[in-house]
Parts: structure tokens; sequence; C-alpha cells
């Protein structure tokens, strides 16, 4: 006796807004559907399944720190590393699925393994005594993102404000996409100041469509 399949099957996803695929409750393979994407819970996060190397593959976000400015800065001890915290007040992406900064941890994030980014970190430094202080400023996680690191002076004398714009390419690994990055910066020389802190974050390369 011939055995009849059924090869039609309808799925109903349901369909929603960026807010809250953004906090909903990830479970693993469950699907969610805006008017941008369609989106699969896939080991605790919620990835773009369609369109598949269109808008939500590429792009790029801008974060603004609205909390460190130049009325509340951030004050760095000689020697002492600390995070170089931005909290999105104040953020543009290219696409609303995007997402390559965790405000509330201060993680740089990925999306897959084998992505390329670029980030440009701004910010505005002065230092009490210029002549011998410097910043240095380093990626932090766990695999070989530490080797990217950075040494910046100060050229515009002591307590003279000073712009920094500095662009950091790197790639992620497993650790990258499963733990995050921290970003972290530390004086050394002598004390100093940051404020007006910028992330301008690009993925350049999607490894999965590469």
């Amino acid at each position: 006796m011939p055995t009849t399949k059924n090869t039609s099957y309808k799925v109903h996803v349901h369909h929603t807004d960026q807010e809250e695929v953004d906090n909903v409750n990830i479970e693993q393979g469950a699907m969610l559907h805006t008017d941008d994407a369609l989106y699969m819970g896939h080991n605790g996060r919620n990835v773009v399944v369609y369109p598949q190397g269109g808008v939500s593959s590429l792009g790029w976000a801008r974060y603004d720190d609205t909390f460190r400015t130049s009325l509340n800065k951030l004050s760095l001890s000689d020697g002492v590393e600390v995070q170089l915290t931005n909290n999105g007040g104040s953020t543009i992406k290219s696409h609303p699925s995007i997402n390559f900064y965790d405000t509330t941890a201060n993680k740089l994030l990925g999306v897959t393994e084998n992505d390329v980014y670029v980030v440009t970190i701004v910010f505005s430094a002065s230092a009490a005594n210029a002549n011998q202080t410097h910043l240095d400023l380093r990626l932090v996680g766990s695999g070989q993102i530490e080797r990217v690191h950075k040494t910046m002076g100060f050229y515009k004398g002591n307590d003279t404000i000073q712009n920094f714009h500095e662009v950091i390419q790197y790639y992620t690994d497993a650790t990258f996409v499963n733990d995050g990055v921290d970003i972290k910066i530390m004086a050394d020389g002598g004390t100093a100041k940051v404020w007006d802190i910028i992330y301008f974050i690009q993925r350049t390369q999607n490894a999965n469509f590469s």
C-alpha cells in the first residue's frame, strides 16, 4: 500500500515589533516576525534568518553616551584601568535589527563567529600633566581580542581638551560571540578625565554569507 505524505505545512509565526524582539524571553527555535525581518531564538539570542545577506546582515550603529558629559567627566587615576562605559542614551542604527553593543553590560557584541567589524571610538579628554601622561585603550575578552591595544598621547598641554578619534578593526571568535568584549581605558603617568564618548560600529563582513 503506497504511503501518502503531506508536503504542505503551514506554521503561524507571531508578528510583532522590534521592541518586543529585543526584550522577549528567548526560546530555542521560537520565531518572531516584524515588518523588516524574521527572527529565530538560537543559543540565547534572536538571530535574523531572513532576509539572508540583506539589510539586516550588515550595517552600522552609533551609540552616544549621555552620562559622561563635560559636567560629569570620568576621572582616571594613574595606573588604574576601568571600563569605558557608554549608556547609548542617543542611538542611531542603519536598521532596527542591529545590535552591536550592549549598553547595559557595556560590551561589544558579535553576531556570528568570524564576522569582521570596525569600531570608531571618539571621546574628549584632558590630563593634568600632559607631558608625562598617556592613555592606554584596549579591548578585553577571553580570546585573541586582547591583542588589540593602543597607546595615545596628550599633545595640547595641561588640562587642555583634546579630541580622540580611534578606529579599530576586529573579527569575532567564539568567545567574543558568547561573552562579548569590554572596552577599557587607563591613564598612565598621571591622572586624566574623559567625556563625550561615542562608539560608531560597522559590521563589514557577515561570515555566514562571505
